[in-house]
């Protein structure tokens, strides 16, 4: 079984492709580096227990026919992992165009490949974003979908894509709805590293590191029990991990899914801030701001249906080793994967 990896290169991608380096999985890595980094990609070769072999790295994205019909003709690829998006939920309602052509257009053109030659299997990376603003905590995975930006919409989009080529082509899929994904491979090999950084976390390993003069807290007001929002964080290898039982479901021949990927349990931005200055021993000035538009006040994931329909079960739930992993990538590396940034 060979997979193609589609935003292999970036943060969570980058995570996966680790886990199947080391178990000796055949893939490729598609992914056109917008978001993504090489040198994530390098790390892993050059640090695993053992060599396995050089990792096949093809710069392009999930929209290029011509590309992808050639790897799908040089390669015998049976199942397509697809991670690559934009996923900035601000810059999605400011360039809705931008994410409907790469987020939707892009993995049409994807699936239509696919179906050229008969790949029928694929995992796909939404998010917590179809939820919108729910009005049942834990969320399941059969509560309306009622996207509150087009991030989300977006990805709401390709699911409902994805069911109407299952009917009419047979195609098996896993989406795997996100919420916040968060820490680093405790090897500190591999970390989130962007541009510009949205994530509490590492804006918090910044400020800590002395990269930014101080955390804007935005909003605490809010009817939590710290006035902060509470959000669901999942380690990123526990994603990985999801990802790789996903695709072995697939080859089992299970029908399609839907599943949630989280904790089951929230923490609040102040209990992480906290986390960042306990293992970081730094204490981080913090300015709190007016509440961003739409943020909702509490989103935590139920994960039941994924433990127990294909035995899934997080490793890293504490928000202290969680955070703790991420914060030894960032300290290790102040400037990310390119120093010279």
């Amino acid at each position: 079984m060979m997979y193609l990896i589609i935003g292999g290169a970036g943060y969570i991608g980058s995570h996966i492709v680790k886990r199947m380096y080391e178990e000796g999985r055949q893939f490729i890595v598609l992914d056109d580096l917008s978001t993504g980094h090489l040198e994530a990609l390098q790390a892993i070769e050059n640090n695993a227990d053992h060599f396995g072999g050089k990792i096949v790295f093809i710069k392009g994205n999930a929209g290029d026919m011509s590309l992808l019909r050639q790897l799908f003709m040089d390669y015998p690829i049976k199942a397509v992992i697809h991670l690559a998006a934009c996923s900035l939920v601000g810059e999605s309602m400011q360039k809705p165009g931008k994410y409907f052509l790469n987020n939707v257009s892009n993995t049409v053109s994807l699936l239509e490949c696919m179906m050229e030659y008969n790949i029928k299997q694929i995992v796909f990376s939404s998010t917590a974003a179809v939820y919108g603003e729910p009005e049942i905590i834990p969320i399941l995975e059969d509560v309306e979908t009622r996207p509150a930006n087009v991030y989300g919409a977006s990805k709401l989009m390709v699911e409902n894509i994805l069911e109407w080529y299952g009917r009419i082509y047979g195609l098996r899929y896993v989406v795997l709805r996100y919420f916040n994904a968060a820490g680093a491979d405790p090897s500190a090999v591999i970390g989130e590293d962007h541009k510009n950084e949205t994530h509490l976390i590492p804006i918090l390993a910044r400020a800590a590191l002395g990269l930014i003069p101080c955390f804007s807290l935005f909003g605490d007001d809010y009817a939590t029990a710290d006035g902060t929002c509470v959000r669901d964080y999942i380690h990123v290898n526990d994603l990985a991990s999801a990802h790789l039982l996903a695709v072995d479901a697939l080859n089992d021949g299970r029908s399609s899914r839907i599943y949630n990927l989280g904790n089951n349990q929230g923490y609040s931005v102040r209990e992480v801030l906290n986390a960042m200055e306990q293992v970081s021993g730094v204490s981080i000035p913090c300015a709190v701001l007016e509440r961003r538009a739409g943020d909702p006040a509490i989103l935590v994931a139920s994960s039941e249906k994924i433990k127990q329909e294909l035995g899934w079960r997080p490793v890293h739930t504490d928000i202290y080793d969680i955070v703790g992993t991420a914060w030894e990538w960032h300290r290790k590396h102040p400037q990310g994967y390119d120093a010279r940034d």
